[in-house]
Order: C-alpha cells, then sequence, then structure tokens
C-alpha cells in the first residue's frame, strides 16, 4: 500500500526510532553549527574592526533577533515540510560556509564592511530560527508534545555547549577561522544529504538536490584545501609588505611582514612596531626608570610578549629575575623560537634570568603578593573592554601591591598627541591609587609622539645615575627632553578610569576614531 506524502506532515508509519533520533540529532548539529558561525563572525569583526565587547556583543543581539524572525516566519511555511528544512540545511551551509572567507577577502574591497559582516549574520540567524520550528512541525505526532519539546531543546542546548567549547580550544588555533567556516558548512550540508538518504519520501526532489549539494562539497572541499592561499591573499590586500607569518590564536590574529628595510608586527591589523625603529620605543620603556636602580634585582613584565623590553632589561647586570606574564602562548612561542624574531629579540627569552608566564594579567596579579623593584607594563592600547581593565585604577591597586615601596613602575600609555585624553586618563588613573607619576614621552617615527608614565610610591626619581653601553636612542639628554609636554599635548581634565565605567575606552574610541581604518 504507497502511502501519501500530505502537505502538514508526514506518517506516522515511516516513522522509525532511527528516523526520529536522526532528526534529534540534527537538531544538535544544527545548533553546534549555529553557534560556531556566530562565534566566527564575532572573532573575525574582532580581529578586523577591533573593540572584541562591542563586536561579538552586537552581533550575538543580531544573530538572536534573526533567529526570532526566522521562527516568527516559520508559520508561513506549508507543504512538505521535510524538504523545506532540507532546502534550508543546505541554505544554512553555503551561507555559513562561505561567511570567513569571503569577509576576510572583501575587507579591504568595500566600504561598507559592517553590512555585509551584519547581513551575513542575520541571514543565517533567519535561516537557523526557521529550522527547530520546522523540526517539530515535523515530529509532531511522533512524540508527545513534553518529550519533544524536552528532546530538542536538550540536543539544542548540548550543542551549544559542544560549540563553545571546542571553538577557542581546537578550531580557531588547529583549523582556523576560514576552515571552519568551510568545514561547519560541509557538516551542514551533510546532514542535508543523510536526511534526503534516510527518508524515502525525499526520492522525487533527490536528483536535483544532489547536484547542489555535491557542487557545495567540492567547492568547499577545495576551500579547505586552498584556505591557507585565501588568508594569505586577504591579508596581501590588507598590507603594503609581504606576509612572512600569520596565524590565529585564541586571542588575536598575528601578522609578521617584511620588506627591504623593515619587519612589522601587527596584532588584530593594529601595528605593533617596526624593527627599524621599535628599539626608540622599547628604550624609552626602560631605561628612564631602570637607569638609577642599582639595587634592583627583581623586575615583572606585563605584556611585552614580543621579548623586547626584556631584551632591554637584560643589559642591567644586576637584575637576577625577570617574570614576564603575557595571555598568549603563541606570541611568546613564536619569539622564542622564529630566528628572525629572536635575532630582534637577542634571544631573551632564552635567558636563564628570564621565566615565562602566560596568563591573564588581572588574575595572575591578584594571585601574586611576590616584591618587585620595577614593573613594566607593556600591554596593547585600550581599544577594548577586556584590554580597558589592564589600566584601571582597581588594576593599579593590586599592581601596586607588588611595587617594592622604593621601587619604579613604567606604563605605556598611548599617545599624548593623537589621544591626549587617553593619556592624562592613565596618568589620573594611577594617580588616584597614590603613585607618584612623571609622565614623558617619546617620538618613535613609526607611530609618532608616544607616551609613556613612570610611577613610585615613596622612592624619588631623578634623571640621573648609570645608563647601558650602546643605547641607540636614551640618553641623559633625551630623557630630559621626554618630560617636556608642549601645550597641544600638555595635561587635560578625565574621569578615573575604573571598571565599572571603563571611560578609557571611550576616551580611545573618541581620540583615535577619526584615525580608524
Amino acid at each position: 500500500m504507497n502511502e501519501e506524502v500530505t502537505t502538514e506532515n508526514i506518517q506516522t508509519a515511516d516513522y522509525s526510532r532511527n528516523k526520529g533520533l536522526l532528526l534529534l540529532l540534527s537538531v544538535f548539529i544544527i545548533a553546534t553549527c549555529g553557534l560556531i558561525y556566530e562565534l566566527i563572525a564575532g572573532t573575525l569583526a574582532s580581529y578586523l574592526l577591533g573593540d572584541s565587547i562591542t563586536q561579538f556583543s552586537t552581533i550575538i543581539g543580531v544573530y538572536l533577533f534573526s533567529m526570532g524572525i526566522g521562527s516568527w516566519l516559520s508559520k508561513y511555511i506549508d507543504g512538505n515540510l521535510l524538504r523545506w528544512f532540507i532546502r534550508i540545511e543546505i541554505l544554512v551551509g553555503i551561507i555559513g560556509g562561505i561567511s570567513a572567507p569571503v569577509l576576510f577577502v572583501i575587507f579591504e574591497h568595500i566600504y561598507s564592511f559592517k553590512v555585509i559582516l551584519y547581513a551575513f549574520v542575520g541571514l543565517t540567524g533567519v535561516l537557523v530560527g526557521l529550522e527547530i520550528p520546522l523540526l517539530m512541525r515535523i515530529l509532531q505526532g511522533k512524540y508527545q508534545f513534553k518529550d519533544l519539546v524536552s528532546n530538542i531543546f536538550t540536543f539544542d542546548y548540548i550543542g551549544g555547549l559542544l560549540a563553545s567549547l571546542i571553538f577557542p580550544l581546537v578550531l580557531v588555533p588547529y583549523l582556523g577561522l576560514i576552515r571552519t567556516s568551510l568545514f561547519f558548512g560541509m557538516l551542514n550540508i551533510g546532514v542535508a544529504l543523510a536526511l534526503m538518504y534516510q527518508f524515502k519520501e525525499t526520492k522525487p526532489y533527490r536528483a536535483n538536490m544532489l547536484v547542489t549539494i555535491i557542487v557545495c562539497l567540492a567547492a568547499f572541499t577545495g576551500g579547505m584545501l586552498y584556505s591557507q592561499k585565501i588568508m594569505t591573499y586577504s591579508e596581501s590586500l590588507a598590507f603594503q609588505d609581504q606576509v612572512i607569518f600569520s596565524k590565529s590564536t585564541p586571542y588575536q590574529r598575528i601578522v609578521l611582514t617584511k620588506n627591504t628595510r623593515e619587519m612589522r608586527l601587527f596584532l588584530n591589523g593594529n601595528l605593533q612596531f617596526s624593527s627599524a625603529d621599535e628599539y626608540r620605543y622599547h628604550e624609552a620603556l626602560i631605561h628612564p626608570g631602570m637607569q638609577n636602580l642599582s639595587g634592583a634585582t627583581k623586575v615583572l613584565v606585563l605584556g611585552g610578549g614580543d621579548g623586547l623590553a626584556v631584551r632591554e632589561l637584560l643589559k642591567y647586570p644586576q637584575i637576577q629575575s625577570i617574570n614576564l606574564v603575557d595571555l598568549d602562548p603563541e606570541m611568546t612561542r613564536l619569539f622564542s623560537t622564529n630566528k628572525i624574531l629572536t635575532a630582534l629579540n637577542k634571544k631573551a627569552f632564552a635567558s636563564p634570568k628570564v621565566k615565562v608566564t602566560n596568563a591573564d594579567a588581572y588574575q595572575w596579579v591578584r594571585n601574586n603578593n611576590e616584591k618587585y623593584q620595577f614593573i613594566a607594563i607593556d600591554f596593547p592600547d585600550p581599544s577594548n573592554y577586556s584590554v580597558g581593565k589592564l589600566y584601571t585604577n582597581s588594576f593599579y591597586r593590586e599592581v601596586s601591591r607588588l611595587l617594592d615601596s622604593n621601587g619604579v613602575m613604567v606604563v605605556q600609555s598611548t599617545s599624548p598627541y593623537i589621544g591626549r585624553k587617553s593619556f592624562w586618563c592613565i596618568n589620573h588613573t594611577l594617580e588616584s591609587e597614590g603613585f607618584h607619576v612623571i609622565p614623558y614621552h617619546a617620538y618613535v617615527p613609526s607611530f609618532g609622539e608616544w607616551g609613556y608614565a613612570l610611577a613610585t610610591k615613596n622612592y624619588c626619581w631623578r634623571n640621573e645615575g648609570k645608563l647601558p653601553e650602546g643605547l641607540k636612542y636614551v640618553n641623559f639628554k633625551t630623557i630630559s627632553d621626554m618630560m617636556f609636554f608642549p601645550p597641544d599635548m600638555s595635561d587635560v581634565p578625565t574621569e578615573i578610569n575604573k571598571l565599572n565605567n571603563q571611560v578609557l575606552v571611550h576616551y580611545f574610541e573618541s581620540d583615535w576614531g577619526p584615525y580608524a581604518h
């Protein structure tokens, strides 16, 4: 007896226990893939646009809103629901799969990049929002309602948990964003293929869908094989010089470029140093504070995963131990093993005096009580809240516990010319925690005027002592000049940067906004 497929459901007799489980398993895969696409969009946006918290927050909001729109639209879908479900699954796989490679490639070509980014996020959200209601309608009558809802949302939430765990721990470091995007696109399309061949009522339209599936799987497989070339091409558009190294880590995108004159390091697209003039930045960071600390034996460096600040510190023979705390193990590994980079930092991390710890600096500082005579804080600029917390009064309060009563601390403090309010906010925040602060600045050609803050508790700093031999930039005269601020860089009133307001991030966005990409 032939069974007729109605427009609203599929007869119960066609369903076996295995088929029901397959549909529930597809919920698990849908949830995993959907969240992966969302995480890819957020990570990619933070790499390319900066301000990771804002990017993730807005992308999550748009994605969830779009899922709601998709769920609402699902009521207008009638006919063969299984066919609709398979179509949507293929479409989700295509859009989600191509999202990362397309966004990377168009970033340097499209002025309204954010429009395309949020179009991908919104469309993916709508399609994922369509899938669960459709699946519930397909399974309606096959389970008791309470079991249906319980099973579907259990598989849905477990899939979300899996995605959130494997994305930072496995996918980003080992596959990268482009291959992760393509792989999960293939997974979505694979679910559609499995459903097509498990349910005999799909026979009338299998042939047409199979052509689409084969083409997509072949294209995505090719994309997986050539993902590095796609990434290299996209970065060749973003950077003027030849890209000699690039890698995504759970924390950032690391890119090294090289030309005949210099090598440059970029983190999430932002220049960190040029080998042509980094000595100016790092000499200015270390030597004004260290010059008359003849009794300094223990030093702490927070940030500075390139080892260049450590290189300068090792010029002081009285130092017995340097503890460097940097979040990203890939950074410290790269600058410990790459021959070009170890030549630049003079194999700083190979010194027996140096101990490297990969940890969140805020948590590390809170959990330690060891005293240091000199502390160098060399974090990236406070362009987002996750970095901004490392410039707050509460962080400086914790660091103060680690600074010897007669010790000196130095903080890189962005440009006092471009980021005038940002620079003075950092100084005022240090002062709010009882530090005596001496602001200064140095000219670094790759960056322009760059600012620092010397901070002490009881020690009266003086521009005297002994500087190491062979410095290219810093001497007592240049240090004295660094202390002078012309009117266009002079002190301006600011609020104190606190964890609960993060005003520094807002100052930074306002200061640097006109210069953004």
